[in-house]
């Protein structure tokens, strides 16, 4: 579990900070290992960490329409590659954008603090 603070640490420092605010079309997804076609399925709510795991994340996300998602509470897996933009923890409000993958399931693809 010391490892999670750590991967934590070194993403932060590595993510790009130049994001003033979430805005899908003013995003710079350029350094982000995913594909065009990932990039243009993926969608954005604002939501609020429950907690953080070993590659999962629990939240309370806002409906998201563009995908028929009403508001919930669960658990969402985050890329192996997910970007966390700064110091995120338990009961912080974020955007998250989501990732549809091949499987048809959408994972956490980036994670901002509001």
């Amino acid at each position: 579990m010391k490892t999670l603070p750590l991967a934590l640490s070194v993403l932060v420092l590595s993510a790009p900070l130049a994001f003033a605010q979430m805005n899908h079309s003013d995003m710079d997804h350029s350094n982000m290992p995913m594909s065009d076609e990932m990039m243009e399925g993926a969608v954005h709510t604002k939501a609020v960490v429950n907690s953080i795991g070993e590659g999962t994340a629990n939240v309370s996300h806002e409906p998201i329409p563009e995908i028929g998602w009403p508001a919930m509470t669960m658990d969402l897996a985050m890329m192996p590659d997910a970007e966390m933009m700064g110091d995120i923890a338990a009961g912080d409000s974020v955007t998250l954008m989501l990732i549809k993958g091949d499987d048809g399931m959408y994972a956490i693809g980036a994670m901002m603090p509001e």
